[in-house]
């Protein structure tokens, strides 16, 4: 089987084509509100500081809503998850690009709207997570975590983006706002063609769940704290995002504005992290799984965050292409193995809230590094801001990978084709 056809496995399956429609038109949706929010803010008059609390309201009801997600997604069919984000994600925002249009939207009503948004994408992922390997045969589980890494950059951060950009620029914030919502229904309306798939759990004889929520949110937090693999990569991605994500939602469009640019050449810049990100899960998903997997993914991400260090330095707009192209790449590469890594290691009856404790840990810290970005960067310097979102993440992966000893662990437990099968049991683990 060549590359491009390996890649392209999971789509012979008619319920998996569905299934990535919908997750397809989610993320065009969520790559036209990240354009659209930040010159919304712009054009309310706000600057870094605003647009912090707008997205820092975001990434809260994210994480105030993903541990329900995941216990959600483990006890009910995920279908009617994935329907609920939709329509939830479509109507808040209609709400607001019809406040926008009309001339009468404020701030407040903007990071209300955010919040909604977030409380939606908390129950999103660990839904999706789970409702793949329901769909899709073990075999084709990298395939589709590629396909997924390479749709998601192309339309999160490029197709999405541009078309905001273009909205923007041509038109006004609230067209924009307008086509996300629009975006997000098209999204429901694939949900719905989906078959509703039995929970993947056992249950006592009445039908019943076995267990009560906070038992299964103990049950799940105690497999992440047993399995040190899982745990440092964890605690390793929410001090990355603490550095990284405040930076380069926040303080990357103002240091676009600086260098001259405006909303077109911001959804320049994210446009080439989709298409490297794209590529790079391209390739991930063509080969074989490495063998030092999980020393390969934290590598990746950590190293990957090194270009950021060009939005400190330089108001060369290229080069600030460059380096989106470059993050991209190497965070969607490590994000496919990740991906494939949970939904092989991690007992099928765990996988929703081992998903959402992945979201809830990694992002933990998102809020505040969102609240923090535009405040400490007119304290110290948007300058000094980006280099330790370039530099200290390498840093930080060097740690994880040795506290945990990840080589060890990846050697014990081969994932790739063509090594030996795990002693039994093993499959019980996951990144």
């Amino acid at each position: 089987m060549t590359a491009l056809p390996r890649a392209l496995a999971p789509l012979r399956h008619r319920h998996y084509r569905l299934l990535a429609a919908s997750m397809a038109l989610s993320l065009f949706s969520a790559g036209l509100w990240a354009v659209a929010v930040v010159w919304q803010v712009v054009a309310l008059g706000g600057g870094p500081a605003a647009l912090s609390l707008v997205t820092g309201l975001s990434a809260g009801g994210m994480l105030a809503s993903t541990l329900v997600g995941g216990v959600l997604a483990d006890r009910v069919p995920q279908w009617y998850l994935l329907l609920a984000v939709a329509l939830v994600q479509a109507g808040a925002v209609a709400v607001v690009a019809v406040l926008s249009l009309a001339g009468v939207l404020t701030l407040w009503q903007l990071a209300a709207a955010a919040l909604a948004v977030g409380l939606a994408i908390g129950l999103y992922y660990p839904a999706y997570s789970a409702q793949l390997p329901a769909l899709v045969p073990e075999g084709d589980l990298l395939a589709a975590n590629g396909l997924e890494g390479a749709v998601r950059p192309l339309l999160q951060n490029a197709a999405g983006p541009a078309a905001a950009g273009f909205l923007v620029a041509a038109l006004s914030p609230g067209v924009a706002l307008a086509a996300t919502a629009l975006a997000s229904l098209l999204a429901a309306a694939n949900v719905v063609a989906l078959p509703v798939t039995p929970v993947r759990r056992e249950r006592a004889d009445d039908g019943t769940p076995a267990t009560g929520v906070l038992t299964d949110l103990r049950e799940g937090f105690a497999y992440m704290v047993r399995t040190p693999w899982l745990l440092a990569t964890l605690l390793f991605a929410s001090l990355m995002v603490l550095a990284l994500l405040g930076p380069l939602e926040v303080l990357v469009p103002f240091a676009i504005r600086d260098a001259g640019g405006g909303p077109t050449q911001h959804a320049y810049v994210l446009a080439a992290f989709g298409v490297g990100g794209a590529i790079g899960s391209l390739v991930v998903a063509s080969l074989r799984l490495p063998r030092r997997y999980l020393t390969v993914m934290v590598a990746l991400w950590g190293l990957g965050c090194v270009p950021m260090v060009v939005f400190g330095l330089s108001t060369d707009l290229a080069l600030m292409i460059a380096a989106g192209a470059l993050i991209g790449a190497a965070f969607e590469a490590g994000t496919v193995i990740w991906g494939t890594l949970l939904q092989r290691r991690v007992p099928p009856a765990l996988l929703g809230r081992v998903s959402s404790l992945d979201f809830f840990v990694s992002l933990s810290l998102m809020p505040l590094s969102m609240a923090l970005a535009g405040p400490v960067s007119e304290l110290i310097g948007s300058s000094a801001v980006f280099l330790v979102a370039g530099l200290a993440p390498p840093l930080l992966a060097a740690v994880a990978v040795l506290a945990a000893r990840m080589p060890a662990d990846e050697i014990a437990h081969p994932l790739d084709a063509g090594a030996a099968a795990p002693a039994p049991g093993a499959a019980l683990d996951r990144v």
